[in-house]
């Protein structure tokens, strides 16, 4: 099949051509961290006639949603929802309670809480970054005693805010936050805390308010199975306080007038109204699976996705059994095999889409996701494909990853 069409530039005819050279039978397997498959409900859903964002109608229906969506990040306190990507939500939460040159330490687990921290200094934002000493801080969750004592020796509370991220979708860690907010507890310091469960929200257990978060970043298009373009930042009292002090310019980002229009389920701008429509069906399927039993498949995919690696003779990029992902598992590929070259024959062969390394370790791992709408044949498919491919391009795993993990399922 080849499509043709004519696109005028500069009153110039250009011709460009797209050819689509075959045709996969069957659905494609998006095995990718994020974003993750969206239901056919949810896909239903979203193609509603958009109604009018200022009638009676979308007042009911924003109070609703915005009351569902605290019940999924177990909090009594406001969230915002924006029409943005998870970015978007990073850049709320800094912008909302700090102010010009304030300083902000960021714990290091993977390549987005890097990305998170050069957002952070673009925004004029002093960073400062810890780890897991002597340690490859991209292989081991969050250490709430690095954290400790930093804070312990800013005596006079130059930092402001500790941002984490609570399941880092690079490297496939979980961190205990309720820890993090322990320590800063202990230290006696008044930071705020900051955290990023873009991925880890909806797949991964998440308690804003009993784990002390001041402000929760995440978007739509991970365990809460939407596409991209809804971001949120879950508040706490302590949040809002700061926000009202805070001089970094703002103003689609800012929370007042947000806060101010929700009382009544409006916006103060037009918002995504049929992602919104997606968003209300995800929180009425997930209150129905009930968020415990989401949980526990998520865990019970994550150690089955384990077993296959271990089968295989091949190293899970977290090295802590304590911080494993039920979202994601990151393989490590044996020296001498790219393994980018491993996930292009998955696609072209088997229409299995796998993650990509990011960062320093791109070409270095590969990564499986087991979030969402997932269950165990969808698992067991992917992990197929990773198999049959591993023989396409020449490497003998140890043993049958798959046998494995049907053993554990079954």
């Amino acid at each position: 099949l080849t499509l043709t069409c004519k696109i005028n530039y500069k009153n110039q005819a250009r011709l460009s051509m797209l050819k689509l050279d075959n045709h996969l039978s069957g659905r494609h397997f998006l095995h990718i961290p994020g974003p993750s498959p969206v239901p056919s409900r949810i896909l239903r859903a979203i193609s509603y006639q958009t109604i009018d964002h200022r009638g009676p109608e979308f007042g009911a229906f924003g109070l609703k949603v915005l009351d569902g969506i605290k019940k999924i990040f177990k909090t009594e306190q406001p969230v915002i929802i924006y029409s943005a990507s998870g970015t978007g939500s990073w850049e709320g939460a800094l912008v909302n309670v700090l102010n010009p040159g304030d300083k902000v330490l960021f714990y290091e687990t993977g390549h987005f809480a890097n990305l998170w921290r050069a957002l952070a200094k673009k925004i004029g934002i002093e960073v400062e970054v810890v780890g897991k000493a002597g340690a490859d801080t991209w292989r081991w969750g969050v250490d709430a005693s690095v954290i400790e004592e930093r804070l312990r020796k800013d005596t006079q509370h130059e930092i402001k805010a500790v941002c984490v991220v609570h399941n880092e979708t690079s490297t496939g860690m979980t961190s205990n936050i309720a820890a993090v907010r322990k320590a800063i507890d202990d230290a006696k310091h008044p930071a705020l805390l900051l955290v990023d469960s873009v991925s880890g929200l909806g797949s991964a257990d998440y308690e804003h308010d009993k784990w002390g978060a001041d402000v929760t970043v995440s978007g739509s298009q991970k365990g809460l199975m939407l596409p991209p373009g809804i971001g949120f930042n879950a508040l706490s009292p302590k949040a809002i306080e700061a926000s009202k002090h805070s001089k970094i310019p703002k103003a689609y980002l800012a929370w007042d007038e947000i806060l101010e229009s929700n009382k009544t389920g409006y916006w103060p701008t037009t918002p995504s109204t049929n992602l919104m429509y997606g968003l209300h069906e995800a929180i009425d399927m997930m209150q129905t699976e009930g968020l415990d039993t989401i949980f526990a498949r998520h865990q019970r995919l994550a150690e089955a996705c384990r077993r296959a690696v271990a089968a295989w003779g091949l190293e899970n990029q977290c090295l802590d059994p304590n911080a494993y992902s039920p979202v994601l598992t990151a393989i490590v590929v044996p020296e001498g095999m790219d393994a980018d070259v491993l996930r292009k024959h998955a696609l072209e062969k088997f229409n299995l889409s796998l993650g990509t390394g990011l960062g320093k370790l791109k070409g270095k791992i590969f990564r499986i996701g087991h979030l969402g709408d997932c269950n165990e044949l969808s698992l067991m498919a992917a992990l197929s494909g990773v198999e049959m491919s591993f023989s396409s391009i020449g490497y003998k795993p140890k043993a049958s990853g798959v046998v494995a993990a049907q053993e554990y399922l079954k």
